[in-house]
């Protein structure tokens, strides 16, 4: 028996964060099972969202919750089209080949058994783009995480932003130490926990909703020698003067998230706060830094 054909809207919105915020919209409007949503980035730039169902959806009321998230100019462009059942999602997960960064390699589950042993291996789902390691920020992160543990074991670590955990469980993984990560979004904390139990480091990622450095628990935890934050370039830049005060004398923070045009702003507000940058990767025309607080 011919299986049923798989039902699509599809449309392109013009950076990851918008992209991450409808998906967060739409995620939260469909039960597990309705539809699937992903998004990936176009090598041109904007990122594609695409749902899939395996029943046609109300076309008028899918295309006003659009409307309501992304605006009515996107809207317009959503499409709609059916694919062959065969299996997008096995599709789009042969796309996604592991990711190595230093000794890190991020890689879904259909690719467990592709890693090399010598490496650390993160496993992260790829039902969604962000923080699966395909993006240039997270493996920029990863690269200069890689470089900061050839020449130093630090202790109190923070991953600022957690989104999948895929940071967080790299430290973990590579240090064998207790990490804090937190993030404001409350679907962002669940998965980062459940992906820290996954990669078996359950017992040191702690993983906790919060805003900015407005939490007890950084106190507690802190001061940090080593913070990882691969947030936006206008947050990081807002935050620069709390991390100040949450890193240790001597200490690291891993900044990323930000286009390459932005990373001077971005460097000069830490610079004032005593920060000095080490070290700028450009990633497929993101930056990622390594700032060190002077002692």
């Amino acid at each position: 028996m011919q299986p049923s054909p798989t039902h699509r809207a599809s449309f392109s919105i013009g950076s990851e964060a918008d992209a991450r915020r409808v998906v967060d919209v739409l995620t939260e409007v469909f039960f597990d099972g309705d539809a699937a949503v992903a998004a990936f980035e176009r090598p041109d730039g904007p990122w594609d969202v695409t749902l899939h169902f395996a029943e046609a959806p109300d076309q008028a009321w899918l295309r006003e919750l659009v409307a309501t998230s992304a605006g009515n100019a996107i809207a317009a462009t959503l499409l709609f089209d059916t694919v062959e059942a065969k299996d997008w999602v096995k599709a789009s997960l042969e796309d996604l080949v592991p990711v190595p960064a230093g000794r890190f390699v991020v890689h879904g589950s259909h690719d467990r058994d592709r890693v090399a042993p010598n490496k650390l291996a993160i496993e992260i789902e790829a039902a969604l783009a962000f923080g699966t390691g395909h993006h240039g920020t997270t493996r920029g992160c990863l690269l200069l995480l890689d470089h900061v543990l050839k020449s130093s074991r630090p202790r109190n670590l923070l991953d600022l932003g957690t989104g999948t955990g895929v940071l967080g469980i790299a430290a973990a993984k590579a240090l064998h130490r207790a990490v804090l990560a937190s993030d404001i979004d409350p679907p962002s904390v669940r998965v980062a926990a459940e992906n820290a139990v996954m990669n078996e480091v359950g017992n040191q990622v702690r993983v906790i909703r919060a805003t900015g450095f407005a939490a007890p628990d950084f106190g507690k935890a802190g001061p940090f020698d080593l913070v990882l934050a691969n947030i936006l370039a206008n947050p990081l830049r807002q935050l620069a003067g709390p991390m100040a005060r949450h890193l240790a004398p001597g200490g690291r923070v891993i900044l990323s998230g930000l286009l390459t045009h932005q990373a001077p702003a971005v460097i000069a507000a830490y610079r004032a706060r005593g920060l000095v940058p080490l070290k700028h990767l450009r990633i497929e025309g993101w930056s990622s830094l390594l700032l060190r607080k002077v002692d």
